[in-house]
């Protein structure tokens, strides 16, 4: 019902305030049936709420699409790659995709693939810096590319389960369930990496030159999807999004979630913040959207593509969307020393705006920026979501329930290190 309010509770014990809505994804929904629904990407709505206003833009918008598309290292994907004749367990036992060692603590054909595993034979980094050429993440690639991989394993044997050994080809058509799972991705604002040391460094925001030689960056700013609905209030448990070419779902706050970040009178994240554990079809995503990745000298990942729809629910939810980069700030922080030793300290601040173009100052001197999410790819994925509502091939869900907001009193923590006490003989 059109000005209806509306109280969502968390599980967290705090809620938000009421807000009087303008429409509902029901209604909306309603209206991409009828192929009647007004959607503009992350970028575009900027330019559309600076022309009619944020009250009248929201009353013509439906849904905001937003894209992301860079390095996600808490990825990954399970199988059951069916049973053997005569069967093996290969819970318990080791098992190898092309190379690459996948978990097997789970029951006899189920396995599970991180996107960051390397093989038992890489030197890693004994001969720094490592070239770390394969692993995980190529794997899941070169599976969504329709190719055929080494299944190899060993197990232990029981009466039920009597082989010991497989080796064989397989591909995502051979096996029953084949998921991308991904514990944490999308993160909601992200560090600027530099090196103030005398040397390179290699780490997972890349290479870094010495002396403030560069400043690598990692966010669709404008674009990605938890910087245009800051507090998460239409993202949760059951939001339908694109994942990989295909269609997956957010399924929990991701790892890290940390939604309690200092934030910009906006109410944007000033550091990294937010984050969505993902789950999707991968007999449904294709190789553009999940890419194998090599970090030199650091190791390997997967670059995933992602986007989400935000429903303009009212004037606020539209005012979020059109969030611009030179609103959105972001940490210089040196991977050197501060980032490995755990300290913390930002060298400044600077906007995505000023990244973008391809070099920020600091103390004076001109450094030049790079970014390891692509722009390009993030508005494609954008548009492509658009066009999906657009042909009412994608309807919106409403969450079972949000992930932690800002008043949720989440406190993001470190390891802290206990002695380990030993028993005494007796």
């Amino acid at each position: 019902m059109n000005g209806s309010i509306t109280e969502v509770p968390s599980r967290f014990g705090a809620s938000p305030a009421r807000r009087r809505q303008m429409k509902t994804i029901q209604e909306i929904n309603e209206k991409i049936k009828k192929g009647k629904a007004v959607v503009l990407t992350g970028e575009e709505v900027i330019d559309f709420v600076k022309e009619k206003g944020p009250k009248k833009a929201a009353e013509e918008v439906d849904v905001v699409t937003t894209g992301t598309f860079g390095p996600m290292c808490s990825s990954g994907a399970y199988f059951n790659v069916g049973h053997t004749k005569p069967r093996i367990k290969l819970g318990g036992g080791k098992a190898y995709l092309n190379d690459v060692p996948v978990y097997t603590g789970f029951a006899a054909v189920d396995i599970l693939l991180g996107a960051t595993a390397v093989p038992d034979e890489d030197p890693r980094n004994a001969v720094y810096p490592g070239d770390f050429a394969y692993g995980g993440g190529h794997v899941i690639e070169e599976l969504v590319a329709g190719k055929e991989i080494r299944l190899t394993a060993t197990a232990y044997g029981t009466d039920c389960y009597p082989r010991k050994k497989i080796e064989t080809r397989i591909s995502l058509e051979d096996m029953n369930e084949a998921v991308l799972f991904n514990p944490r991705n999308a993160y909601q604002n992200y560090n600027v990496a530099v090196n103030l040391s005398e040397r390179p460094i290699y780490t997972y925001m890349g290479v870094l030159q010495p002396r403030l030689g560069n400043a690598n960056y990692c966010s669709a700013g404008q674009l990605s999807p938890l910087l245009c609905d800051p507090y998460y209030r239409t993202i949760g448990i059951g939001t339908r999004i694109f994942l990989g070419g295909g269609v997956g779902y957010v399924v929990w706050q991701g790892t890290q979630h940390n939604p309690c970040a200092p934030r910009t009178d906006l109410g944007v994240p000033k550091m990294p913040a937010g984050t969505v554990a993902v789950i999707g079809d991968l007999k449904q995503m294709v190789p553009k959207w999940l890419r194998g990745t090599t970090y030199k000298g650091y190791g390997v990942t997967l670059t995933v593509g992602i986007g989400l729809p935000i429903p303009i629910l009212d004037e606020e939810a539209i005012i979020h969307a059109a969030v611009r980069d030179e609103d959105l700030i972001a940490q210089v922080v040196d991977y050197s020393e501060t980032y490995p030793q755990r300290e913390s300290g930002s060298l400044a601040e600077v906007t995505y705006a000023q990244l973008r173009t391809g070099a920020i100052v600091l103390d004076g001197k001109k450094i030049p920026t790079a970014g390891l999410s692509s722009y390009t790819r993030a508005k494609e994925i954008a548009t492509i979501l658009k066009e999906w509502i657009e042909k009412g091939e994608f309807l919106l869900t409403d969450c079972v329930e949000p992930i932690p907001s800002a008043d949720s009193g989440i406190v993001f923590k470190g390891l802290q290190e206990k002695p380990i006490r030993l028993k005494k003989a007796v």
